[in-house]
Parts: C-alpha cells; sequence; structure tokens
C-alpha cells in the first residue's frame, strides 16, 4: 500500500505534495484507483449534511455580493445534484483506464519494437469560479487518468469546495491513495491562482473554466500550459426547410432547460422563408417560459414583443432568459454570421435537406456540430464520458467535451534486442 501523503500547507509544499501523489498514482492499478472512486462517490452521496450547509453560506455571500441567477444557479448544490455527482463518478469507474493504452506501434525491419501509449499528465491544475460540481468531475477524472489535481476554485464557492476536498481526501485516504492527489489552493485567493500560473515545472497543464474574462487572462497570463476551454456564445440555425415540431422543441430545450450552462443556446438565426412559418410558434413558446427576445427588424416585424438586438448582443453570452433573434437570408449567411460571432463551442442546424445539413457539418468551424439536436447534448456526461474537465474550444491536443484521454499524454516505448543504428 503506497504511503499516504499528508496534507500540506505551504503553497509550495502542496505543490511538491502534488508531485510526490502524482508518481503514485502514474504507477496505480485500476483496480485500486476505481476502488477509490468508489470511496469518493459514497463520500459524496453521503456527504449532504455537511455540503449543503456549506453550500447554503456561499450562496448566501453571493446573493449579498450581487452574483449573478445564472452563477448562482452554476453554484447551487442539493441533494439531488450531490446524487448526480456521486453517479457520475460511478460512471467513470465503469470508463475503460486510458493510462497504458497503445495509441499505436509497429516492429522496425531492424526487429526492434516501438509504441507509443497514454502516461499521466502528472499534475493538472484548474482555476474556476462559482462551480463546485467541478471540483468532483475533474478529482474524479484526474484520479481515474492517474493525475494528481490542485484546484482552485474561486471565492463564491469557497466554503462548498472545502468541503468537497476533504470528503474526497478522506475518502482516497481510506483507498491507500495519498490525499494530496486532490488539492484546494482556494485559502491563498488571488495570490494563488496567479501563482499557480507561474508553475511551470511543477504543473503540467492548466484548465481554465469559467468566464470569458477568466479564461482569457489564464490564457495570456499563464507560463504553464494551458488547454483552453471556452465560453459559449452558441447558434441554432433554422433552415428554410425546418421541422416545425423539432424547430419549437429544440430551440425551447437549448435555451430554457438551464440557462446558466455554457451549451445554452444564445443566438437563434432563421431562414428568411421559414421565418413567416417557424418564428412566432418558437418564440412564442421561449416568451412564455418567460424569455426575453432580442430581434433584429425582420424579427420585430414578426414578433413585436421583441426587444431592439445592438450589435453587442450577437456576441453576449447571456447565460440567463435572454436569446438574440435574426433572421438571414440563407445558409450563407448563417454561417458568416457565425463565423463572426461564435466562440466555436457549439452550433446546431434544423433542417430536412441532407445537402445543407451535410454543409453546415464540414464548413462550421466549432468543436462541436449538430443536425437537428439540441446544443445541450454537447456534455461529457452525455457523450458518455461520465463527466467533463469542460468544453474544449481551442484546436490543439483535445477539442470538444473533455473526458479521461484529454487527460493523457504519450510516451514511446521501445524493446530492442541488441540492436545498433548504422
Amino acid at each position: 500500500m503506497p504511503e499516504v501523503v499528508e496534507v500540506a500547507v505551504s503553497f509550495d509544499e502542496k505543490l511538491a505534495a502534488a508531485r510526490d501523489a502524482s508518481r503514485v498514482l502514474a504507477i496505480t492499478t485500476t483496480a485500486q484507483k476505481n476502488s477509490a472512486l468508489e470511496a469518493i462517490a459514497a463520500a459524496i452521496e453521503n456527504g449532504a449534511d455537511e455540503v449543503v450547509p456549506a453550500n447554503d453560506l456561499d450562496l448566501a455571500n453571493g446573493r449579498e455580493n450581487g452574483l449573478s441567477q445564472g452563477l448562482q444557479d452554476r453554484l447551487r448544490l442539493d441533494a439531488p445534484r450531490l446524487a448526480a455527482l456521486a453517479a457520475a463518478v460511478r460512471e467513470i469507474i465503469g470508463l475503460t483506464d486510458p493510462v497504458g493504452e497503445t495509441v499505436r506501434g509497429s516492429k522496425l525491419q531492424n526487429g526492434v519494437r516501438i509504441d507509443q501509449v497514454r502516461v499521466p499528465f502528472g499534475v493538472v491544475g484548474a482555476i474556476y469560479e462559482a462551480r463546485p460540481n467541478v471540483t468532483v468531475d475533474i478529482a474524479a477524472l484526474a484520479l481515474k487518468s492517474g493525475n494528481a489535481v490542485v484546484l482552485r476554485g474561486g471565492s463564491a464557492a469557497e466554503n462548498t469546495n472545502r468541503v468537497l476536498v476533504r470528503l474526497i481526501q478522506d475518502a482516497l485516504t481510506r483507498a491507500g491513495l495519498p490525499a494530496a492527489s486532490v488539492q484546494t489552493i482556494d485559502e491563498f485567493g488571488r495570490d494563488g491562482a496567479k501563482r499557480l500560473m507561474q508553475a511551470r515545472g511543477a504543473v503540467d497543464v492548466l484548465i481554465p473554466r469559467g468566464s470569458a474574462q477568466l479564461i482569457e487572462t489564464v490564457v495570456t497570463e499563464s507560463k504553464v500550459p494551458v488547454i483552453e476551454t471556452g465560453a459559449g456564445v452558441v447558434h441554432v440555425f433554422l433552415d428554410e426547410s425546418a421541422n416545425l415540431d423539432w424547430a419549437v422543441d429544440i430551440v425551447h430545450n437549448a435555451k430554457v432547460q438551464r440557462p446558466s450552462v455554457c451549451n445554452a443556446l444564445e443566438t437563434l438565426l432563421v431562414h428568411e422563408k421559414a421565418a413567416p412559418r417557424v418564428l412566432g410558434p418558437v418564440l412564442e413558446k421561449l416568451a412564455a417560459s418567460g424569455v426575453l427576445v432580442h430581434g433584429d427588424d425582420a424579427t420585430r416585424a414578426l414578433f413585436p414583443d421583441a426587444v431592439v438586438a445592438t450589435e453587442d448582443d450577437w456576441a453576449t453570452e447571456y447565460m440567463a432568459l435572454e436569446i438574440a433573434v435574426r433572421v438571414v437570408r440563407d445558409v450563407d449567411e448563417a454561417m458568416d454570421h457565425i463565423r463572426r460571432y461564435s466562440t466555436h463551442h457549439t452550433e446546431s442546424i434544423i433542417t430536412n435537406d441532407l445537402g445543407t445539413a451535410e454543409r453546415f457539418l464540414n464548413e462550421v468551424d466549432s468543436a462541436v456540430v449538430m443536425v437537428n439536436a439540441s446544443t445541450r447534448f454537447t456534455d461529457g456526461g452525455e457523450f458518455g464520458f461520465g463527466a467533463e474537465v469542460g468544453i474544449s474550444t481551442q484546436k490543439l491536443h483535445a477539442r470538444g467535451p473533455m473526458g479521461l484521454p484529454e487527460l493523457t499524454s504519450t510516451k514511446w516505448l521501445v524493446r530492442g534486442s541488441g540492436q545498433s543504428r548504422k
């Protein structure tokens, strides 16, 4: 059984302890990692009496400090949400361990065998805000992929995250793994976040999740390599042939089911020939659910309850019951609009035209592109990953929902029998 690492106190001690823990995790068996994950799931599931009061305190502080309704929703953890988090951890248990998986390999003519295999990054840092579910998701995914993780969850969720990390560390200790496999640096405040961004060599990769401003800050200021997750200015385009029932249901689901998340719909584009047929029913259902519509002139002519859309609306991630709506000439104008304003997260087209659908899939440059489906499906859990580290909107290494393989790098194993290069 590996030696349990004591929980460190200073910032530098925590990073050193994380590195030590990562060496243990790199050679920990899948069975032992799964045992630890089950212990974490049970601790989360049974910890509502500790987590919910801490979360209530964070929510009260958030209301007092003017935290938006969208961020309050992301911050909230109740018993059902904790049960869902525990279920997500258990799903990760059932997923294939990526560590040691052969990506490719061959035998050279001289008899040397080469294999490229997946290995953990080592120490993963995460900076996020008002999202205590991320604490559990990243901790579980990091553990299964053999990584230690250092978390900066932000002041808005500090009380909740403190309890969650303690529960996770206790579970790790019971499973015989280092408590320092999962640590928080919230007590060091913004200075801790800055130091984490500068900790090149001590931290192998940094993942930000949160507002566009937070992500931009991490990307521009970090000396640690960053996997960039992105804000979600998400689009749905209703093509000329869009099925009315699908359009009404998909748009409503994408906007209303959970408006505070990054895969929620923010801008609706409508083909001008479909607008008289579909726009009224679509927007009436949204309005009945309390959605404020920001519309261009053509939209307001068909739906007078809309307020005037400004240029800023097309680039806004509302994270609330608001939506921007524009009528466009055709699929080309829709794709031009997406190219200009999208954050390259998720875009969907509702159409019955196979050729138009394929054009949209092939020409729209976003992490996830859909046909006749709600943008709410852009999610690690929905994709079968158990949970997600985030939605990557970059083009290097990982793109879209990030699961276990995205938390690994590779190395080459070369096996010879005395060969020398000629």
